[in-house]
């Protein structure tokens, strides 16, 4: 059986099970960052489906779903429509969610990884 790209009927519906599951805080944070569901581009990989479904926008990051790998990830973008970097977590979106309240919190995600930009 061939591939084939996650529909926006199919990225809805994950996307309101996701809701179910997500704590008060991380319903807070959702409803200011997401967006309706948009395809972008994504070059090193993107192309085979006509990009990827983005559901939320902040700061220069985007939250976007890897229907390749089905899951859920964050990642820079440059120039609105394009995700920079390919990531291929298979997590959940309120996972990716806790993940962003982390970075705002503490200055690093789960993972560990500084969100702090050296300004000097």
């Amino acid at each position: 059986m061939s591939w084939l790209p996650i529909s926006e009927e199919e990225i809805l519906d994950s996307i309101n099970k996701a809701y179910d599951r997500m704590s008060i805080a991380q319903r807070k944070l959702w409803e200011v960052i997401k967006i309706s569901p948009q395809k972008w581009q994504q070059k090193s990989y993107g192309d085979q489906g006509e990009g990827f479904w983005v559901v939320a926008v902040f700061g220069n990051s985007v939250l976007w779903f890897n229907d390749i790998e089905n899951g859920y990830n964050t990642s820079s973008y440059s120039t609105f429509g394009t995700i920079n970097e390919y990531r291929c977590n298979q997590d959940e979106l309120e996972w990716q969610i806790q993940n962003v309240i982390n970075q705002i919190k503490d200055g690093y995600d789960s993972a560990g990884y500084s969100t702090l930009v050296n300004s000097h």
